[in-house]
């Protein structure tokens, strides 16, 4: 206790700092026992270089950091006189620099040299523009997934052998936000929201690739610690979740494309009246010269409406009588609901496909095991439009979540068939298509061959 109270009358305006702390806390919590205060607590002296800069408005804080980039863009000399810095900064007022210039060296940014009456840029200093000049830097390069600044500097911390946990759990922490961001997107059923996620999802998976090779070299580095160790696995598993997200846009993207709304026969779908809208941007112009004015109410005197009420009383109404009730009612008239044509040519594809995963149509091999078939064999004869629409179905065989699903489209991902494409491409001799990507079609075993398609939903 004694001690306690030498230290206290030995510094006393750090025992003041650490009351005017200790009145932010619960009474039974000691500030010297949460480990992060301790951090912040020995980082003092460089927190209190951020305070001197950046607090105050924005005027003086652009100022303080203008004079200081200034000074330390200077590489032609390590020393500044004042009348180096007079000229250098004419364009600012001599109080303004006096006052920025005092704040500076107060707070050890600017070192002063009595001896030789000149000002030097601290290493501190030097450090902190540095640090800060890689922020705008890749703000400006309008990083949308804002990981550029976080992946550089796990990336600069591993090139000098001191990468820390919290420089990788701020990295992972933006990997889960953009997870649960773009699976709100895609919950959320916009079209306009899920394309603008999905670019931002391609810039992430860019980041991703570029700091693959240092989550490796963490993850190897035997002089790493456990807790980096697990910190760089976490890394590694979000960033595979976050990848694993293209099909979920895919499905999403190509279930609003089935819902999609077309007016008429003009081509146009409700998409591209809201982007048309949202390209304007005052929409109160577009009523412009398309609204009547509204219609302007005459006055008149109260002699005139007396006249025109006892005219109105007195006139004889009898044969003007306008005939009372209801109108009788009429039968809608009877409109024929076509199915769509897309619709119908699902339905077949489906019928086709099904007859074509019969047993039968798969020949055994050696093995006793069912023998693929080409794929062009089920898709052709036919058109070139309606074979790329069937082969842009195929996809759909095995999906799991597509599966889960009702309707034509779910019955067609049940079908007990196997799609397994190549990037080599094979000539045909078909009056409609000439080549086709390699691909086939093998009867899966482990399902039930003899599944039946739910004839029901097809019209669905």
């Amino acid at each position: 206790m004694a001690n306690a109270a030498l230290a206290a009358d030995a510094n006393p305006n750090d025992q003041a700092t650490q009351d005017a702390l200790q009145a932010h806390f619960q009474p039974h919590v000691a500030v010297d026992e949460i480990e992060q205060v301790y951090h912040l607590k020995r980082a003092q002296p460089l927190l209190q270089v951020f305070t001197a800069l950046f607090h105050g408005g924005f005027e003086g804080v652009a100022v303080r950091l203008l004079v200081l980039r200034e000074l330390a863009s200077d590489t032609a000399s390590s020393t500044f006189s004042r009348a180096d810095i007079n000229t250098r900064l004419a364009y600012l007022l001599p109080e303004s620099l006096e006052t920025v210039l005092m704040r500076l060296r107060t707070n050890q940014l600017l070192a002063w040299d009595a001896q030789q009456a000149v000002y030097r840029v601290t290493p501190m200093a030097r450090n902190v523009l540095s640090a800060i000049d890689s922020l705008l830097n890749l703000n400006q390069n309008e990083d949308e997934a804002e990981m550029g600044f976080l992946l550089s500097q796990v990336a600069g911390a591993q090139a000098v052998g001191g990468v820390t946990v919290e420089q990788l759990q701020h990295l992972l922490g933006r990997l889960v936000d953009l997870t649960e961001e773009f699976r709100d997107a895609i919950a959320s059923g916009s079209e306009f929201r899920l394309r603008a996620s999905q670019e931002k999802w391609h810039m992430a998976c860019d980041w991703v690739e570029k700091g693959s090779e240092i989550l490796r070299a963490i993850t190897s580095d035997e002089r790493a610690d456990a807790a980096t160790h697990r910190a760089a696995q976490a890394i590694g598993r979000a960033q595979s979740a976050l990848l694993n997200m293209q099909g979920m846009f895919s499905r999403a993207l190509n279930q609003i494309e089935r819902q999609r709304v077309h007016l008429g026969q003009s081509g146009l779908s409700t998409t591209d009246i809201k982007r048309w809208l949202l390209a304007h941007e005052d929409l109160a112009q577009l009523a412009e010269d398309a609204i009547d004015q509204p219609v302007v109410p005459l006055f008149i005197t109260p002699a005139e409406m007396i006249d025109v009420a006892e005219t109105e009383l007195l006139s004889d109404r009898a044969g003007n009588t306008a005939p009372g009730g209801l109108p009788s009612g009429q039968d809608a008239p009877t409109t024929i609901n076509d199915t769509p044509a897309m619709q119908r040519e699902l339905d077949d594809w489906l019928a086709r496909l099904s007859d074509f995963a019969a047993p039968a149509s798969f020949p055994n091999g050696a093995d006793g095991a069912p023998q693929a078939k080409p794929v062009h064999e089920s898709l052709l004869p036919a058109s070139f439009a309606v074979a790329s629409y069937r082969a842009s179905m195929l996809p759909l065989l095995g999906d799991q979540s597509e599966a889960s699903l009702q309707g034509a489209t779910g019955n067609l991902a049940r079908l007990p068939i196997s799609f397994e494409p190549t990037d080599d491409m094979v000539q045909l001799a078909d009056p409609e298509v000439a080549a086709m990507s390699i691909a086939s079609l093998s009867l899966n075993i482990d399902l039930n061959l003899e599944q039946p398609v739910d004839k029901g939903t097809q019209d669905e």
